[in-house]
């Protein structure tokens, strides 16, 4: 039961918080809110302030903002169809920007616990590593098959993500291991006195373990070198494990759709419950770290060009301004609406998939 609250509570804050930013920067450029809603479904209790109405509904997990022109055609000025095309851009890009706003302060917090940072830099090989032939203590991990890897999280993330544990690494070998990145993109240019080291491409084999779920991941077969935490080289970790999470949110988006990863390796509201209680067993900076995480992948996800996501509204809106002519809105309330069955019914099957894995244990 408290597992259902905290799982309940999470998407209530995550969702709610989206929803405001629609609602401030709609109130910011004058457009018309008729309501804010906590919750969906059936009104429990509501309240007119103004012109708009603040509503509190049923089910928690889910919140809306309804302004006037946003479904249907207005002659109002302050619809928001007849708003400049910036300001609807803002509008719809707001939620997301908030849930990835929340990921960058909860990650500055788990960040703000931590001892050491972690980098992209070979500390030692363990023990009968198959990599100790390549590898060397000191090499910079700077590329894996061919994606740019600046920072600890995108190396663990790309050697994961590898299928046949075979990897293409670029390395940057015998530099200088205090230089920032600024300092050794300065060396590209010939700039500064510090040395970014030579650039070594290997092909290095690692094993493979099995994951669970008929899913093989590579195993990591070195230590990475932990960097004493500044205030400085903690603002920018934060802000690269921010980057990297969205970046990763993408390429797990692009191998879901490639058939690289299949429907049991998904978590829906099931899974994602599971997974949340887990965290908040092993603490509450575990508990952080995964919100963290779910808050980012709602805004990216919300970004996606889809009919019903505010991704898929922004591809109307700049269809619109491209072809100087704005999809009539009774097409595009057709295509939302479409693209929201859609939605549910792969919620549907991903909830299935969790409850059968469940079920099987």
């Amino acid at each position: 039961m408290k597992t259902i609250l905290l799982t309940i509570l999470i998407f209530g804050i995550l969702i709610n918080l989206h929803e405001l930013g629609h609602f401030f920067f709609a109130k910011l450029f004058g457009v018309r809110v008729e309501e804010f809603s906590f919750g969906m479904g059936p009104l429990i209790y509501g309240k007119k302030r103004g012109e708009t109405q603040y509503s509190i509904r049923l089910f928690p997990i889910g919140g809306f903002v309804s302004m006037m022109g946003e479904e249907e055609e207005s002659q109002d000025a302050r619809a928001f169809c007849n708003r400049p095309s910036w300001q609807r851009f803002l509008i719809l890009f707001a939620g997301a920007a908030m849930n990835i706003l929340l990921g960058l302060v909860l990650l500055g917090y788990t960040t703000s616990q931590m001892n050491l940072l972690g980098t992209n830099v070979v500390a030692r090989l363990s023990e009968g590593a198959a990599s100790a032939a390549y590898l060397q203590p000191g090499d910079r991990i700077v590329k894996v098959n061919g994606y740019n890897t600046p920072g600890y999280n995108d190396v663990v993330f790309q050697l994961i993500r590898d299928e046949d544990g075979v990897v293409d690494l670029t390395v940057l070998r015998g530099g200088d291991l205090s230089m920032t990145r600024w300092e050794r993109a300065m060396a590209g240019f010939g700039i500064g006195e510090k040395n970014p080291g030579e650039r070594v491409a290997l092909t290095v084999p690692f094993q493979m373990e099995d994951a669970g779920d008929g899913l093989r991941v590579l195993k990591i077969d070195f230590i990475f070198l932990g960097a004493e935490k500044t205030v400085g080289n903690a603002v920018y970790y934060t802000f690269q494990q921010t980057v990297s999470t969205v970046k990763q949110v993408w390429y797990s988006l692009v191998d879901i759709i490639t058939g690289r990863f299949g429907l049991s390796q998904l978590s829906g509201p099931v899974g994602t419950a599971t997974v949340i209680q887990e965290a908040s067993h092993q603490g509450f900076r575990s508990l952080v770290t995964l919100v963290a995480y779910i808050t980012i992948n709602v805004g990216v996800f919300n970004l996606l060009p889809f009919p019903a996501l505010d991704g898929g509204r922004i591809f109307f809106l700049l269809a619109g301004v491209v072809f100087r002519r704005p999809i009539p809105q009774k097409y595009e309330a057709y295509l939302n609406a479409a693209g929201m069955v859609l939605l549910l019914f792969f919620v549907g099957m991903v909830t299935f998939s969790d409850v059968m894995k469940l079920v099987g244990k």
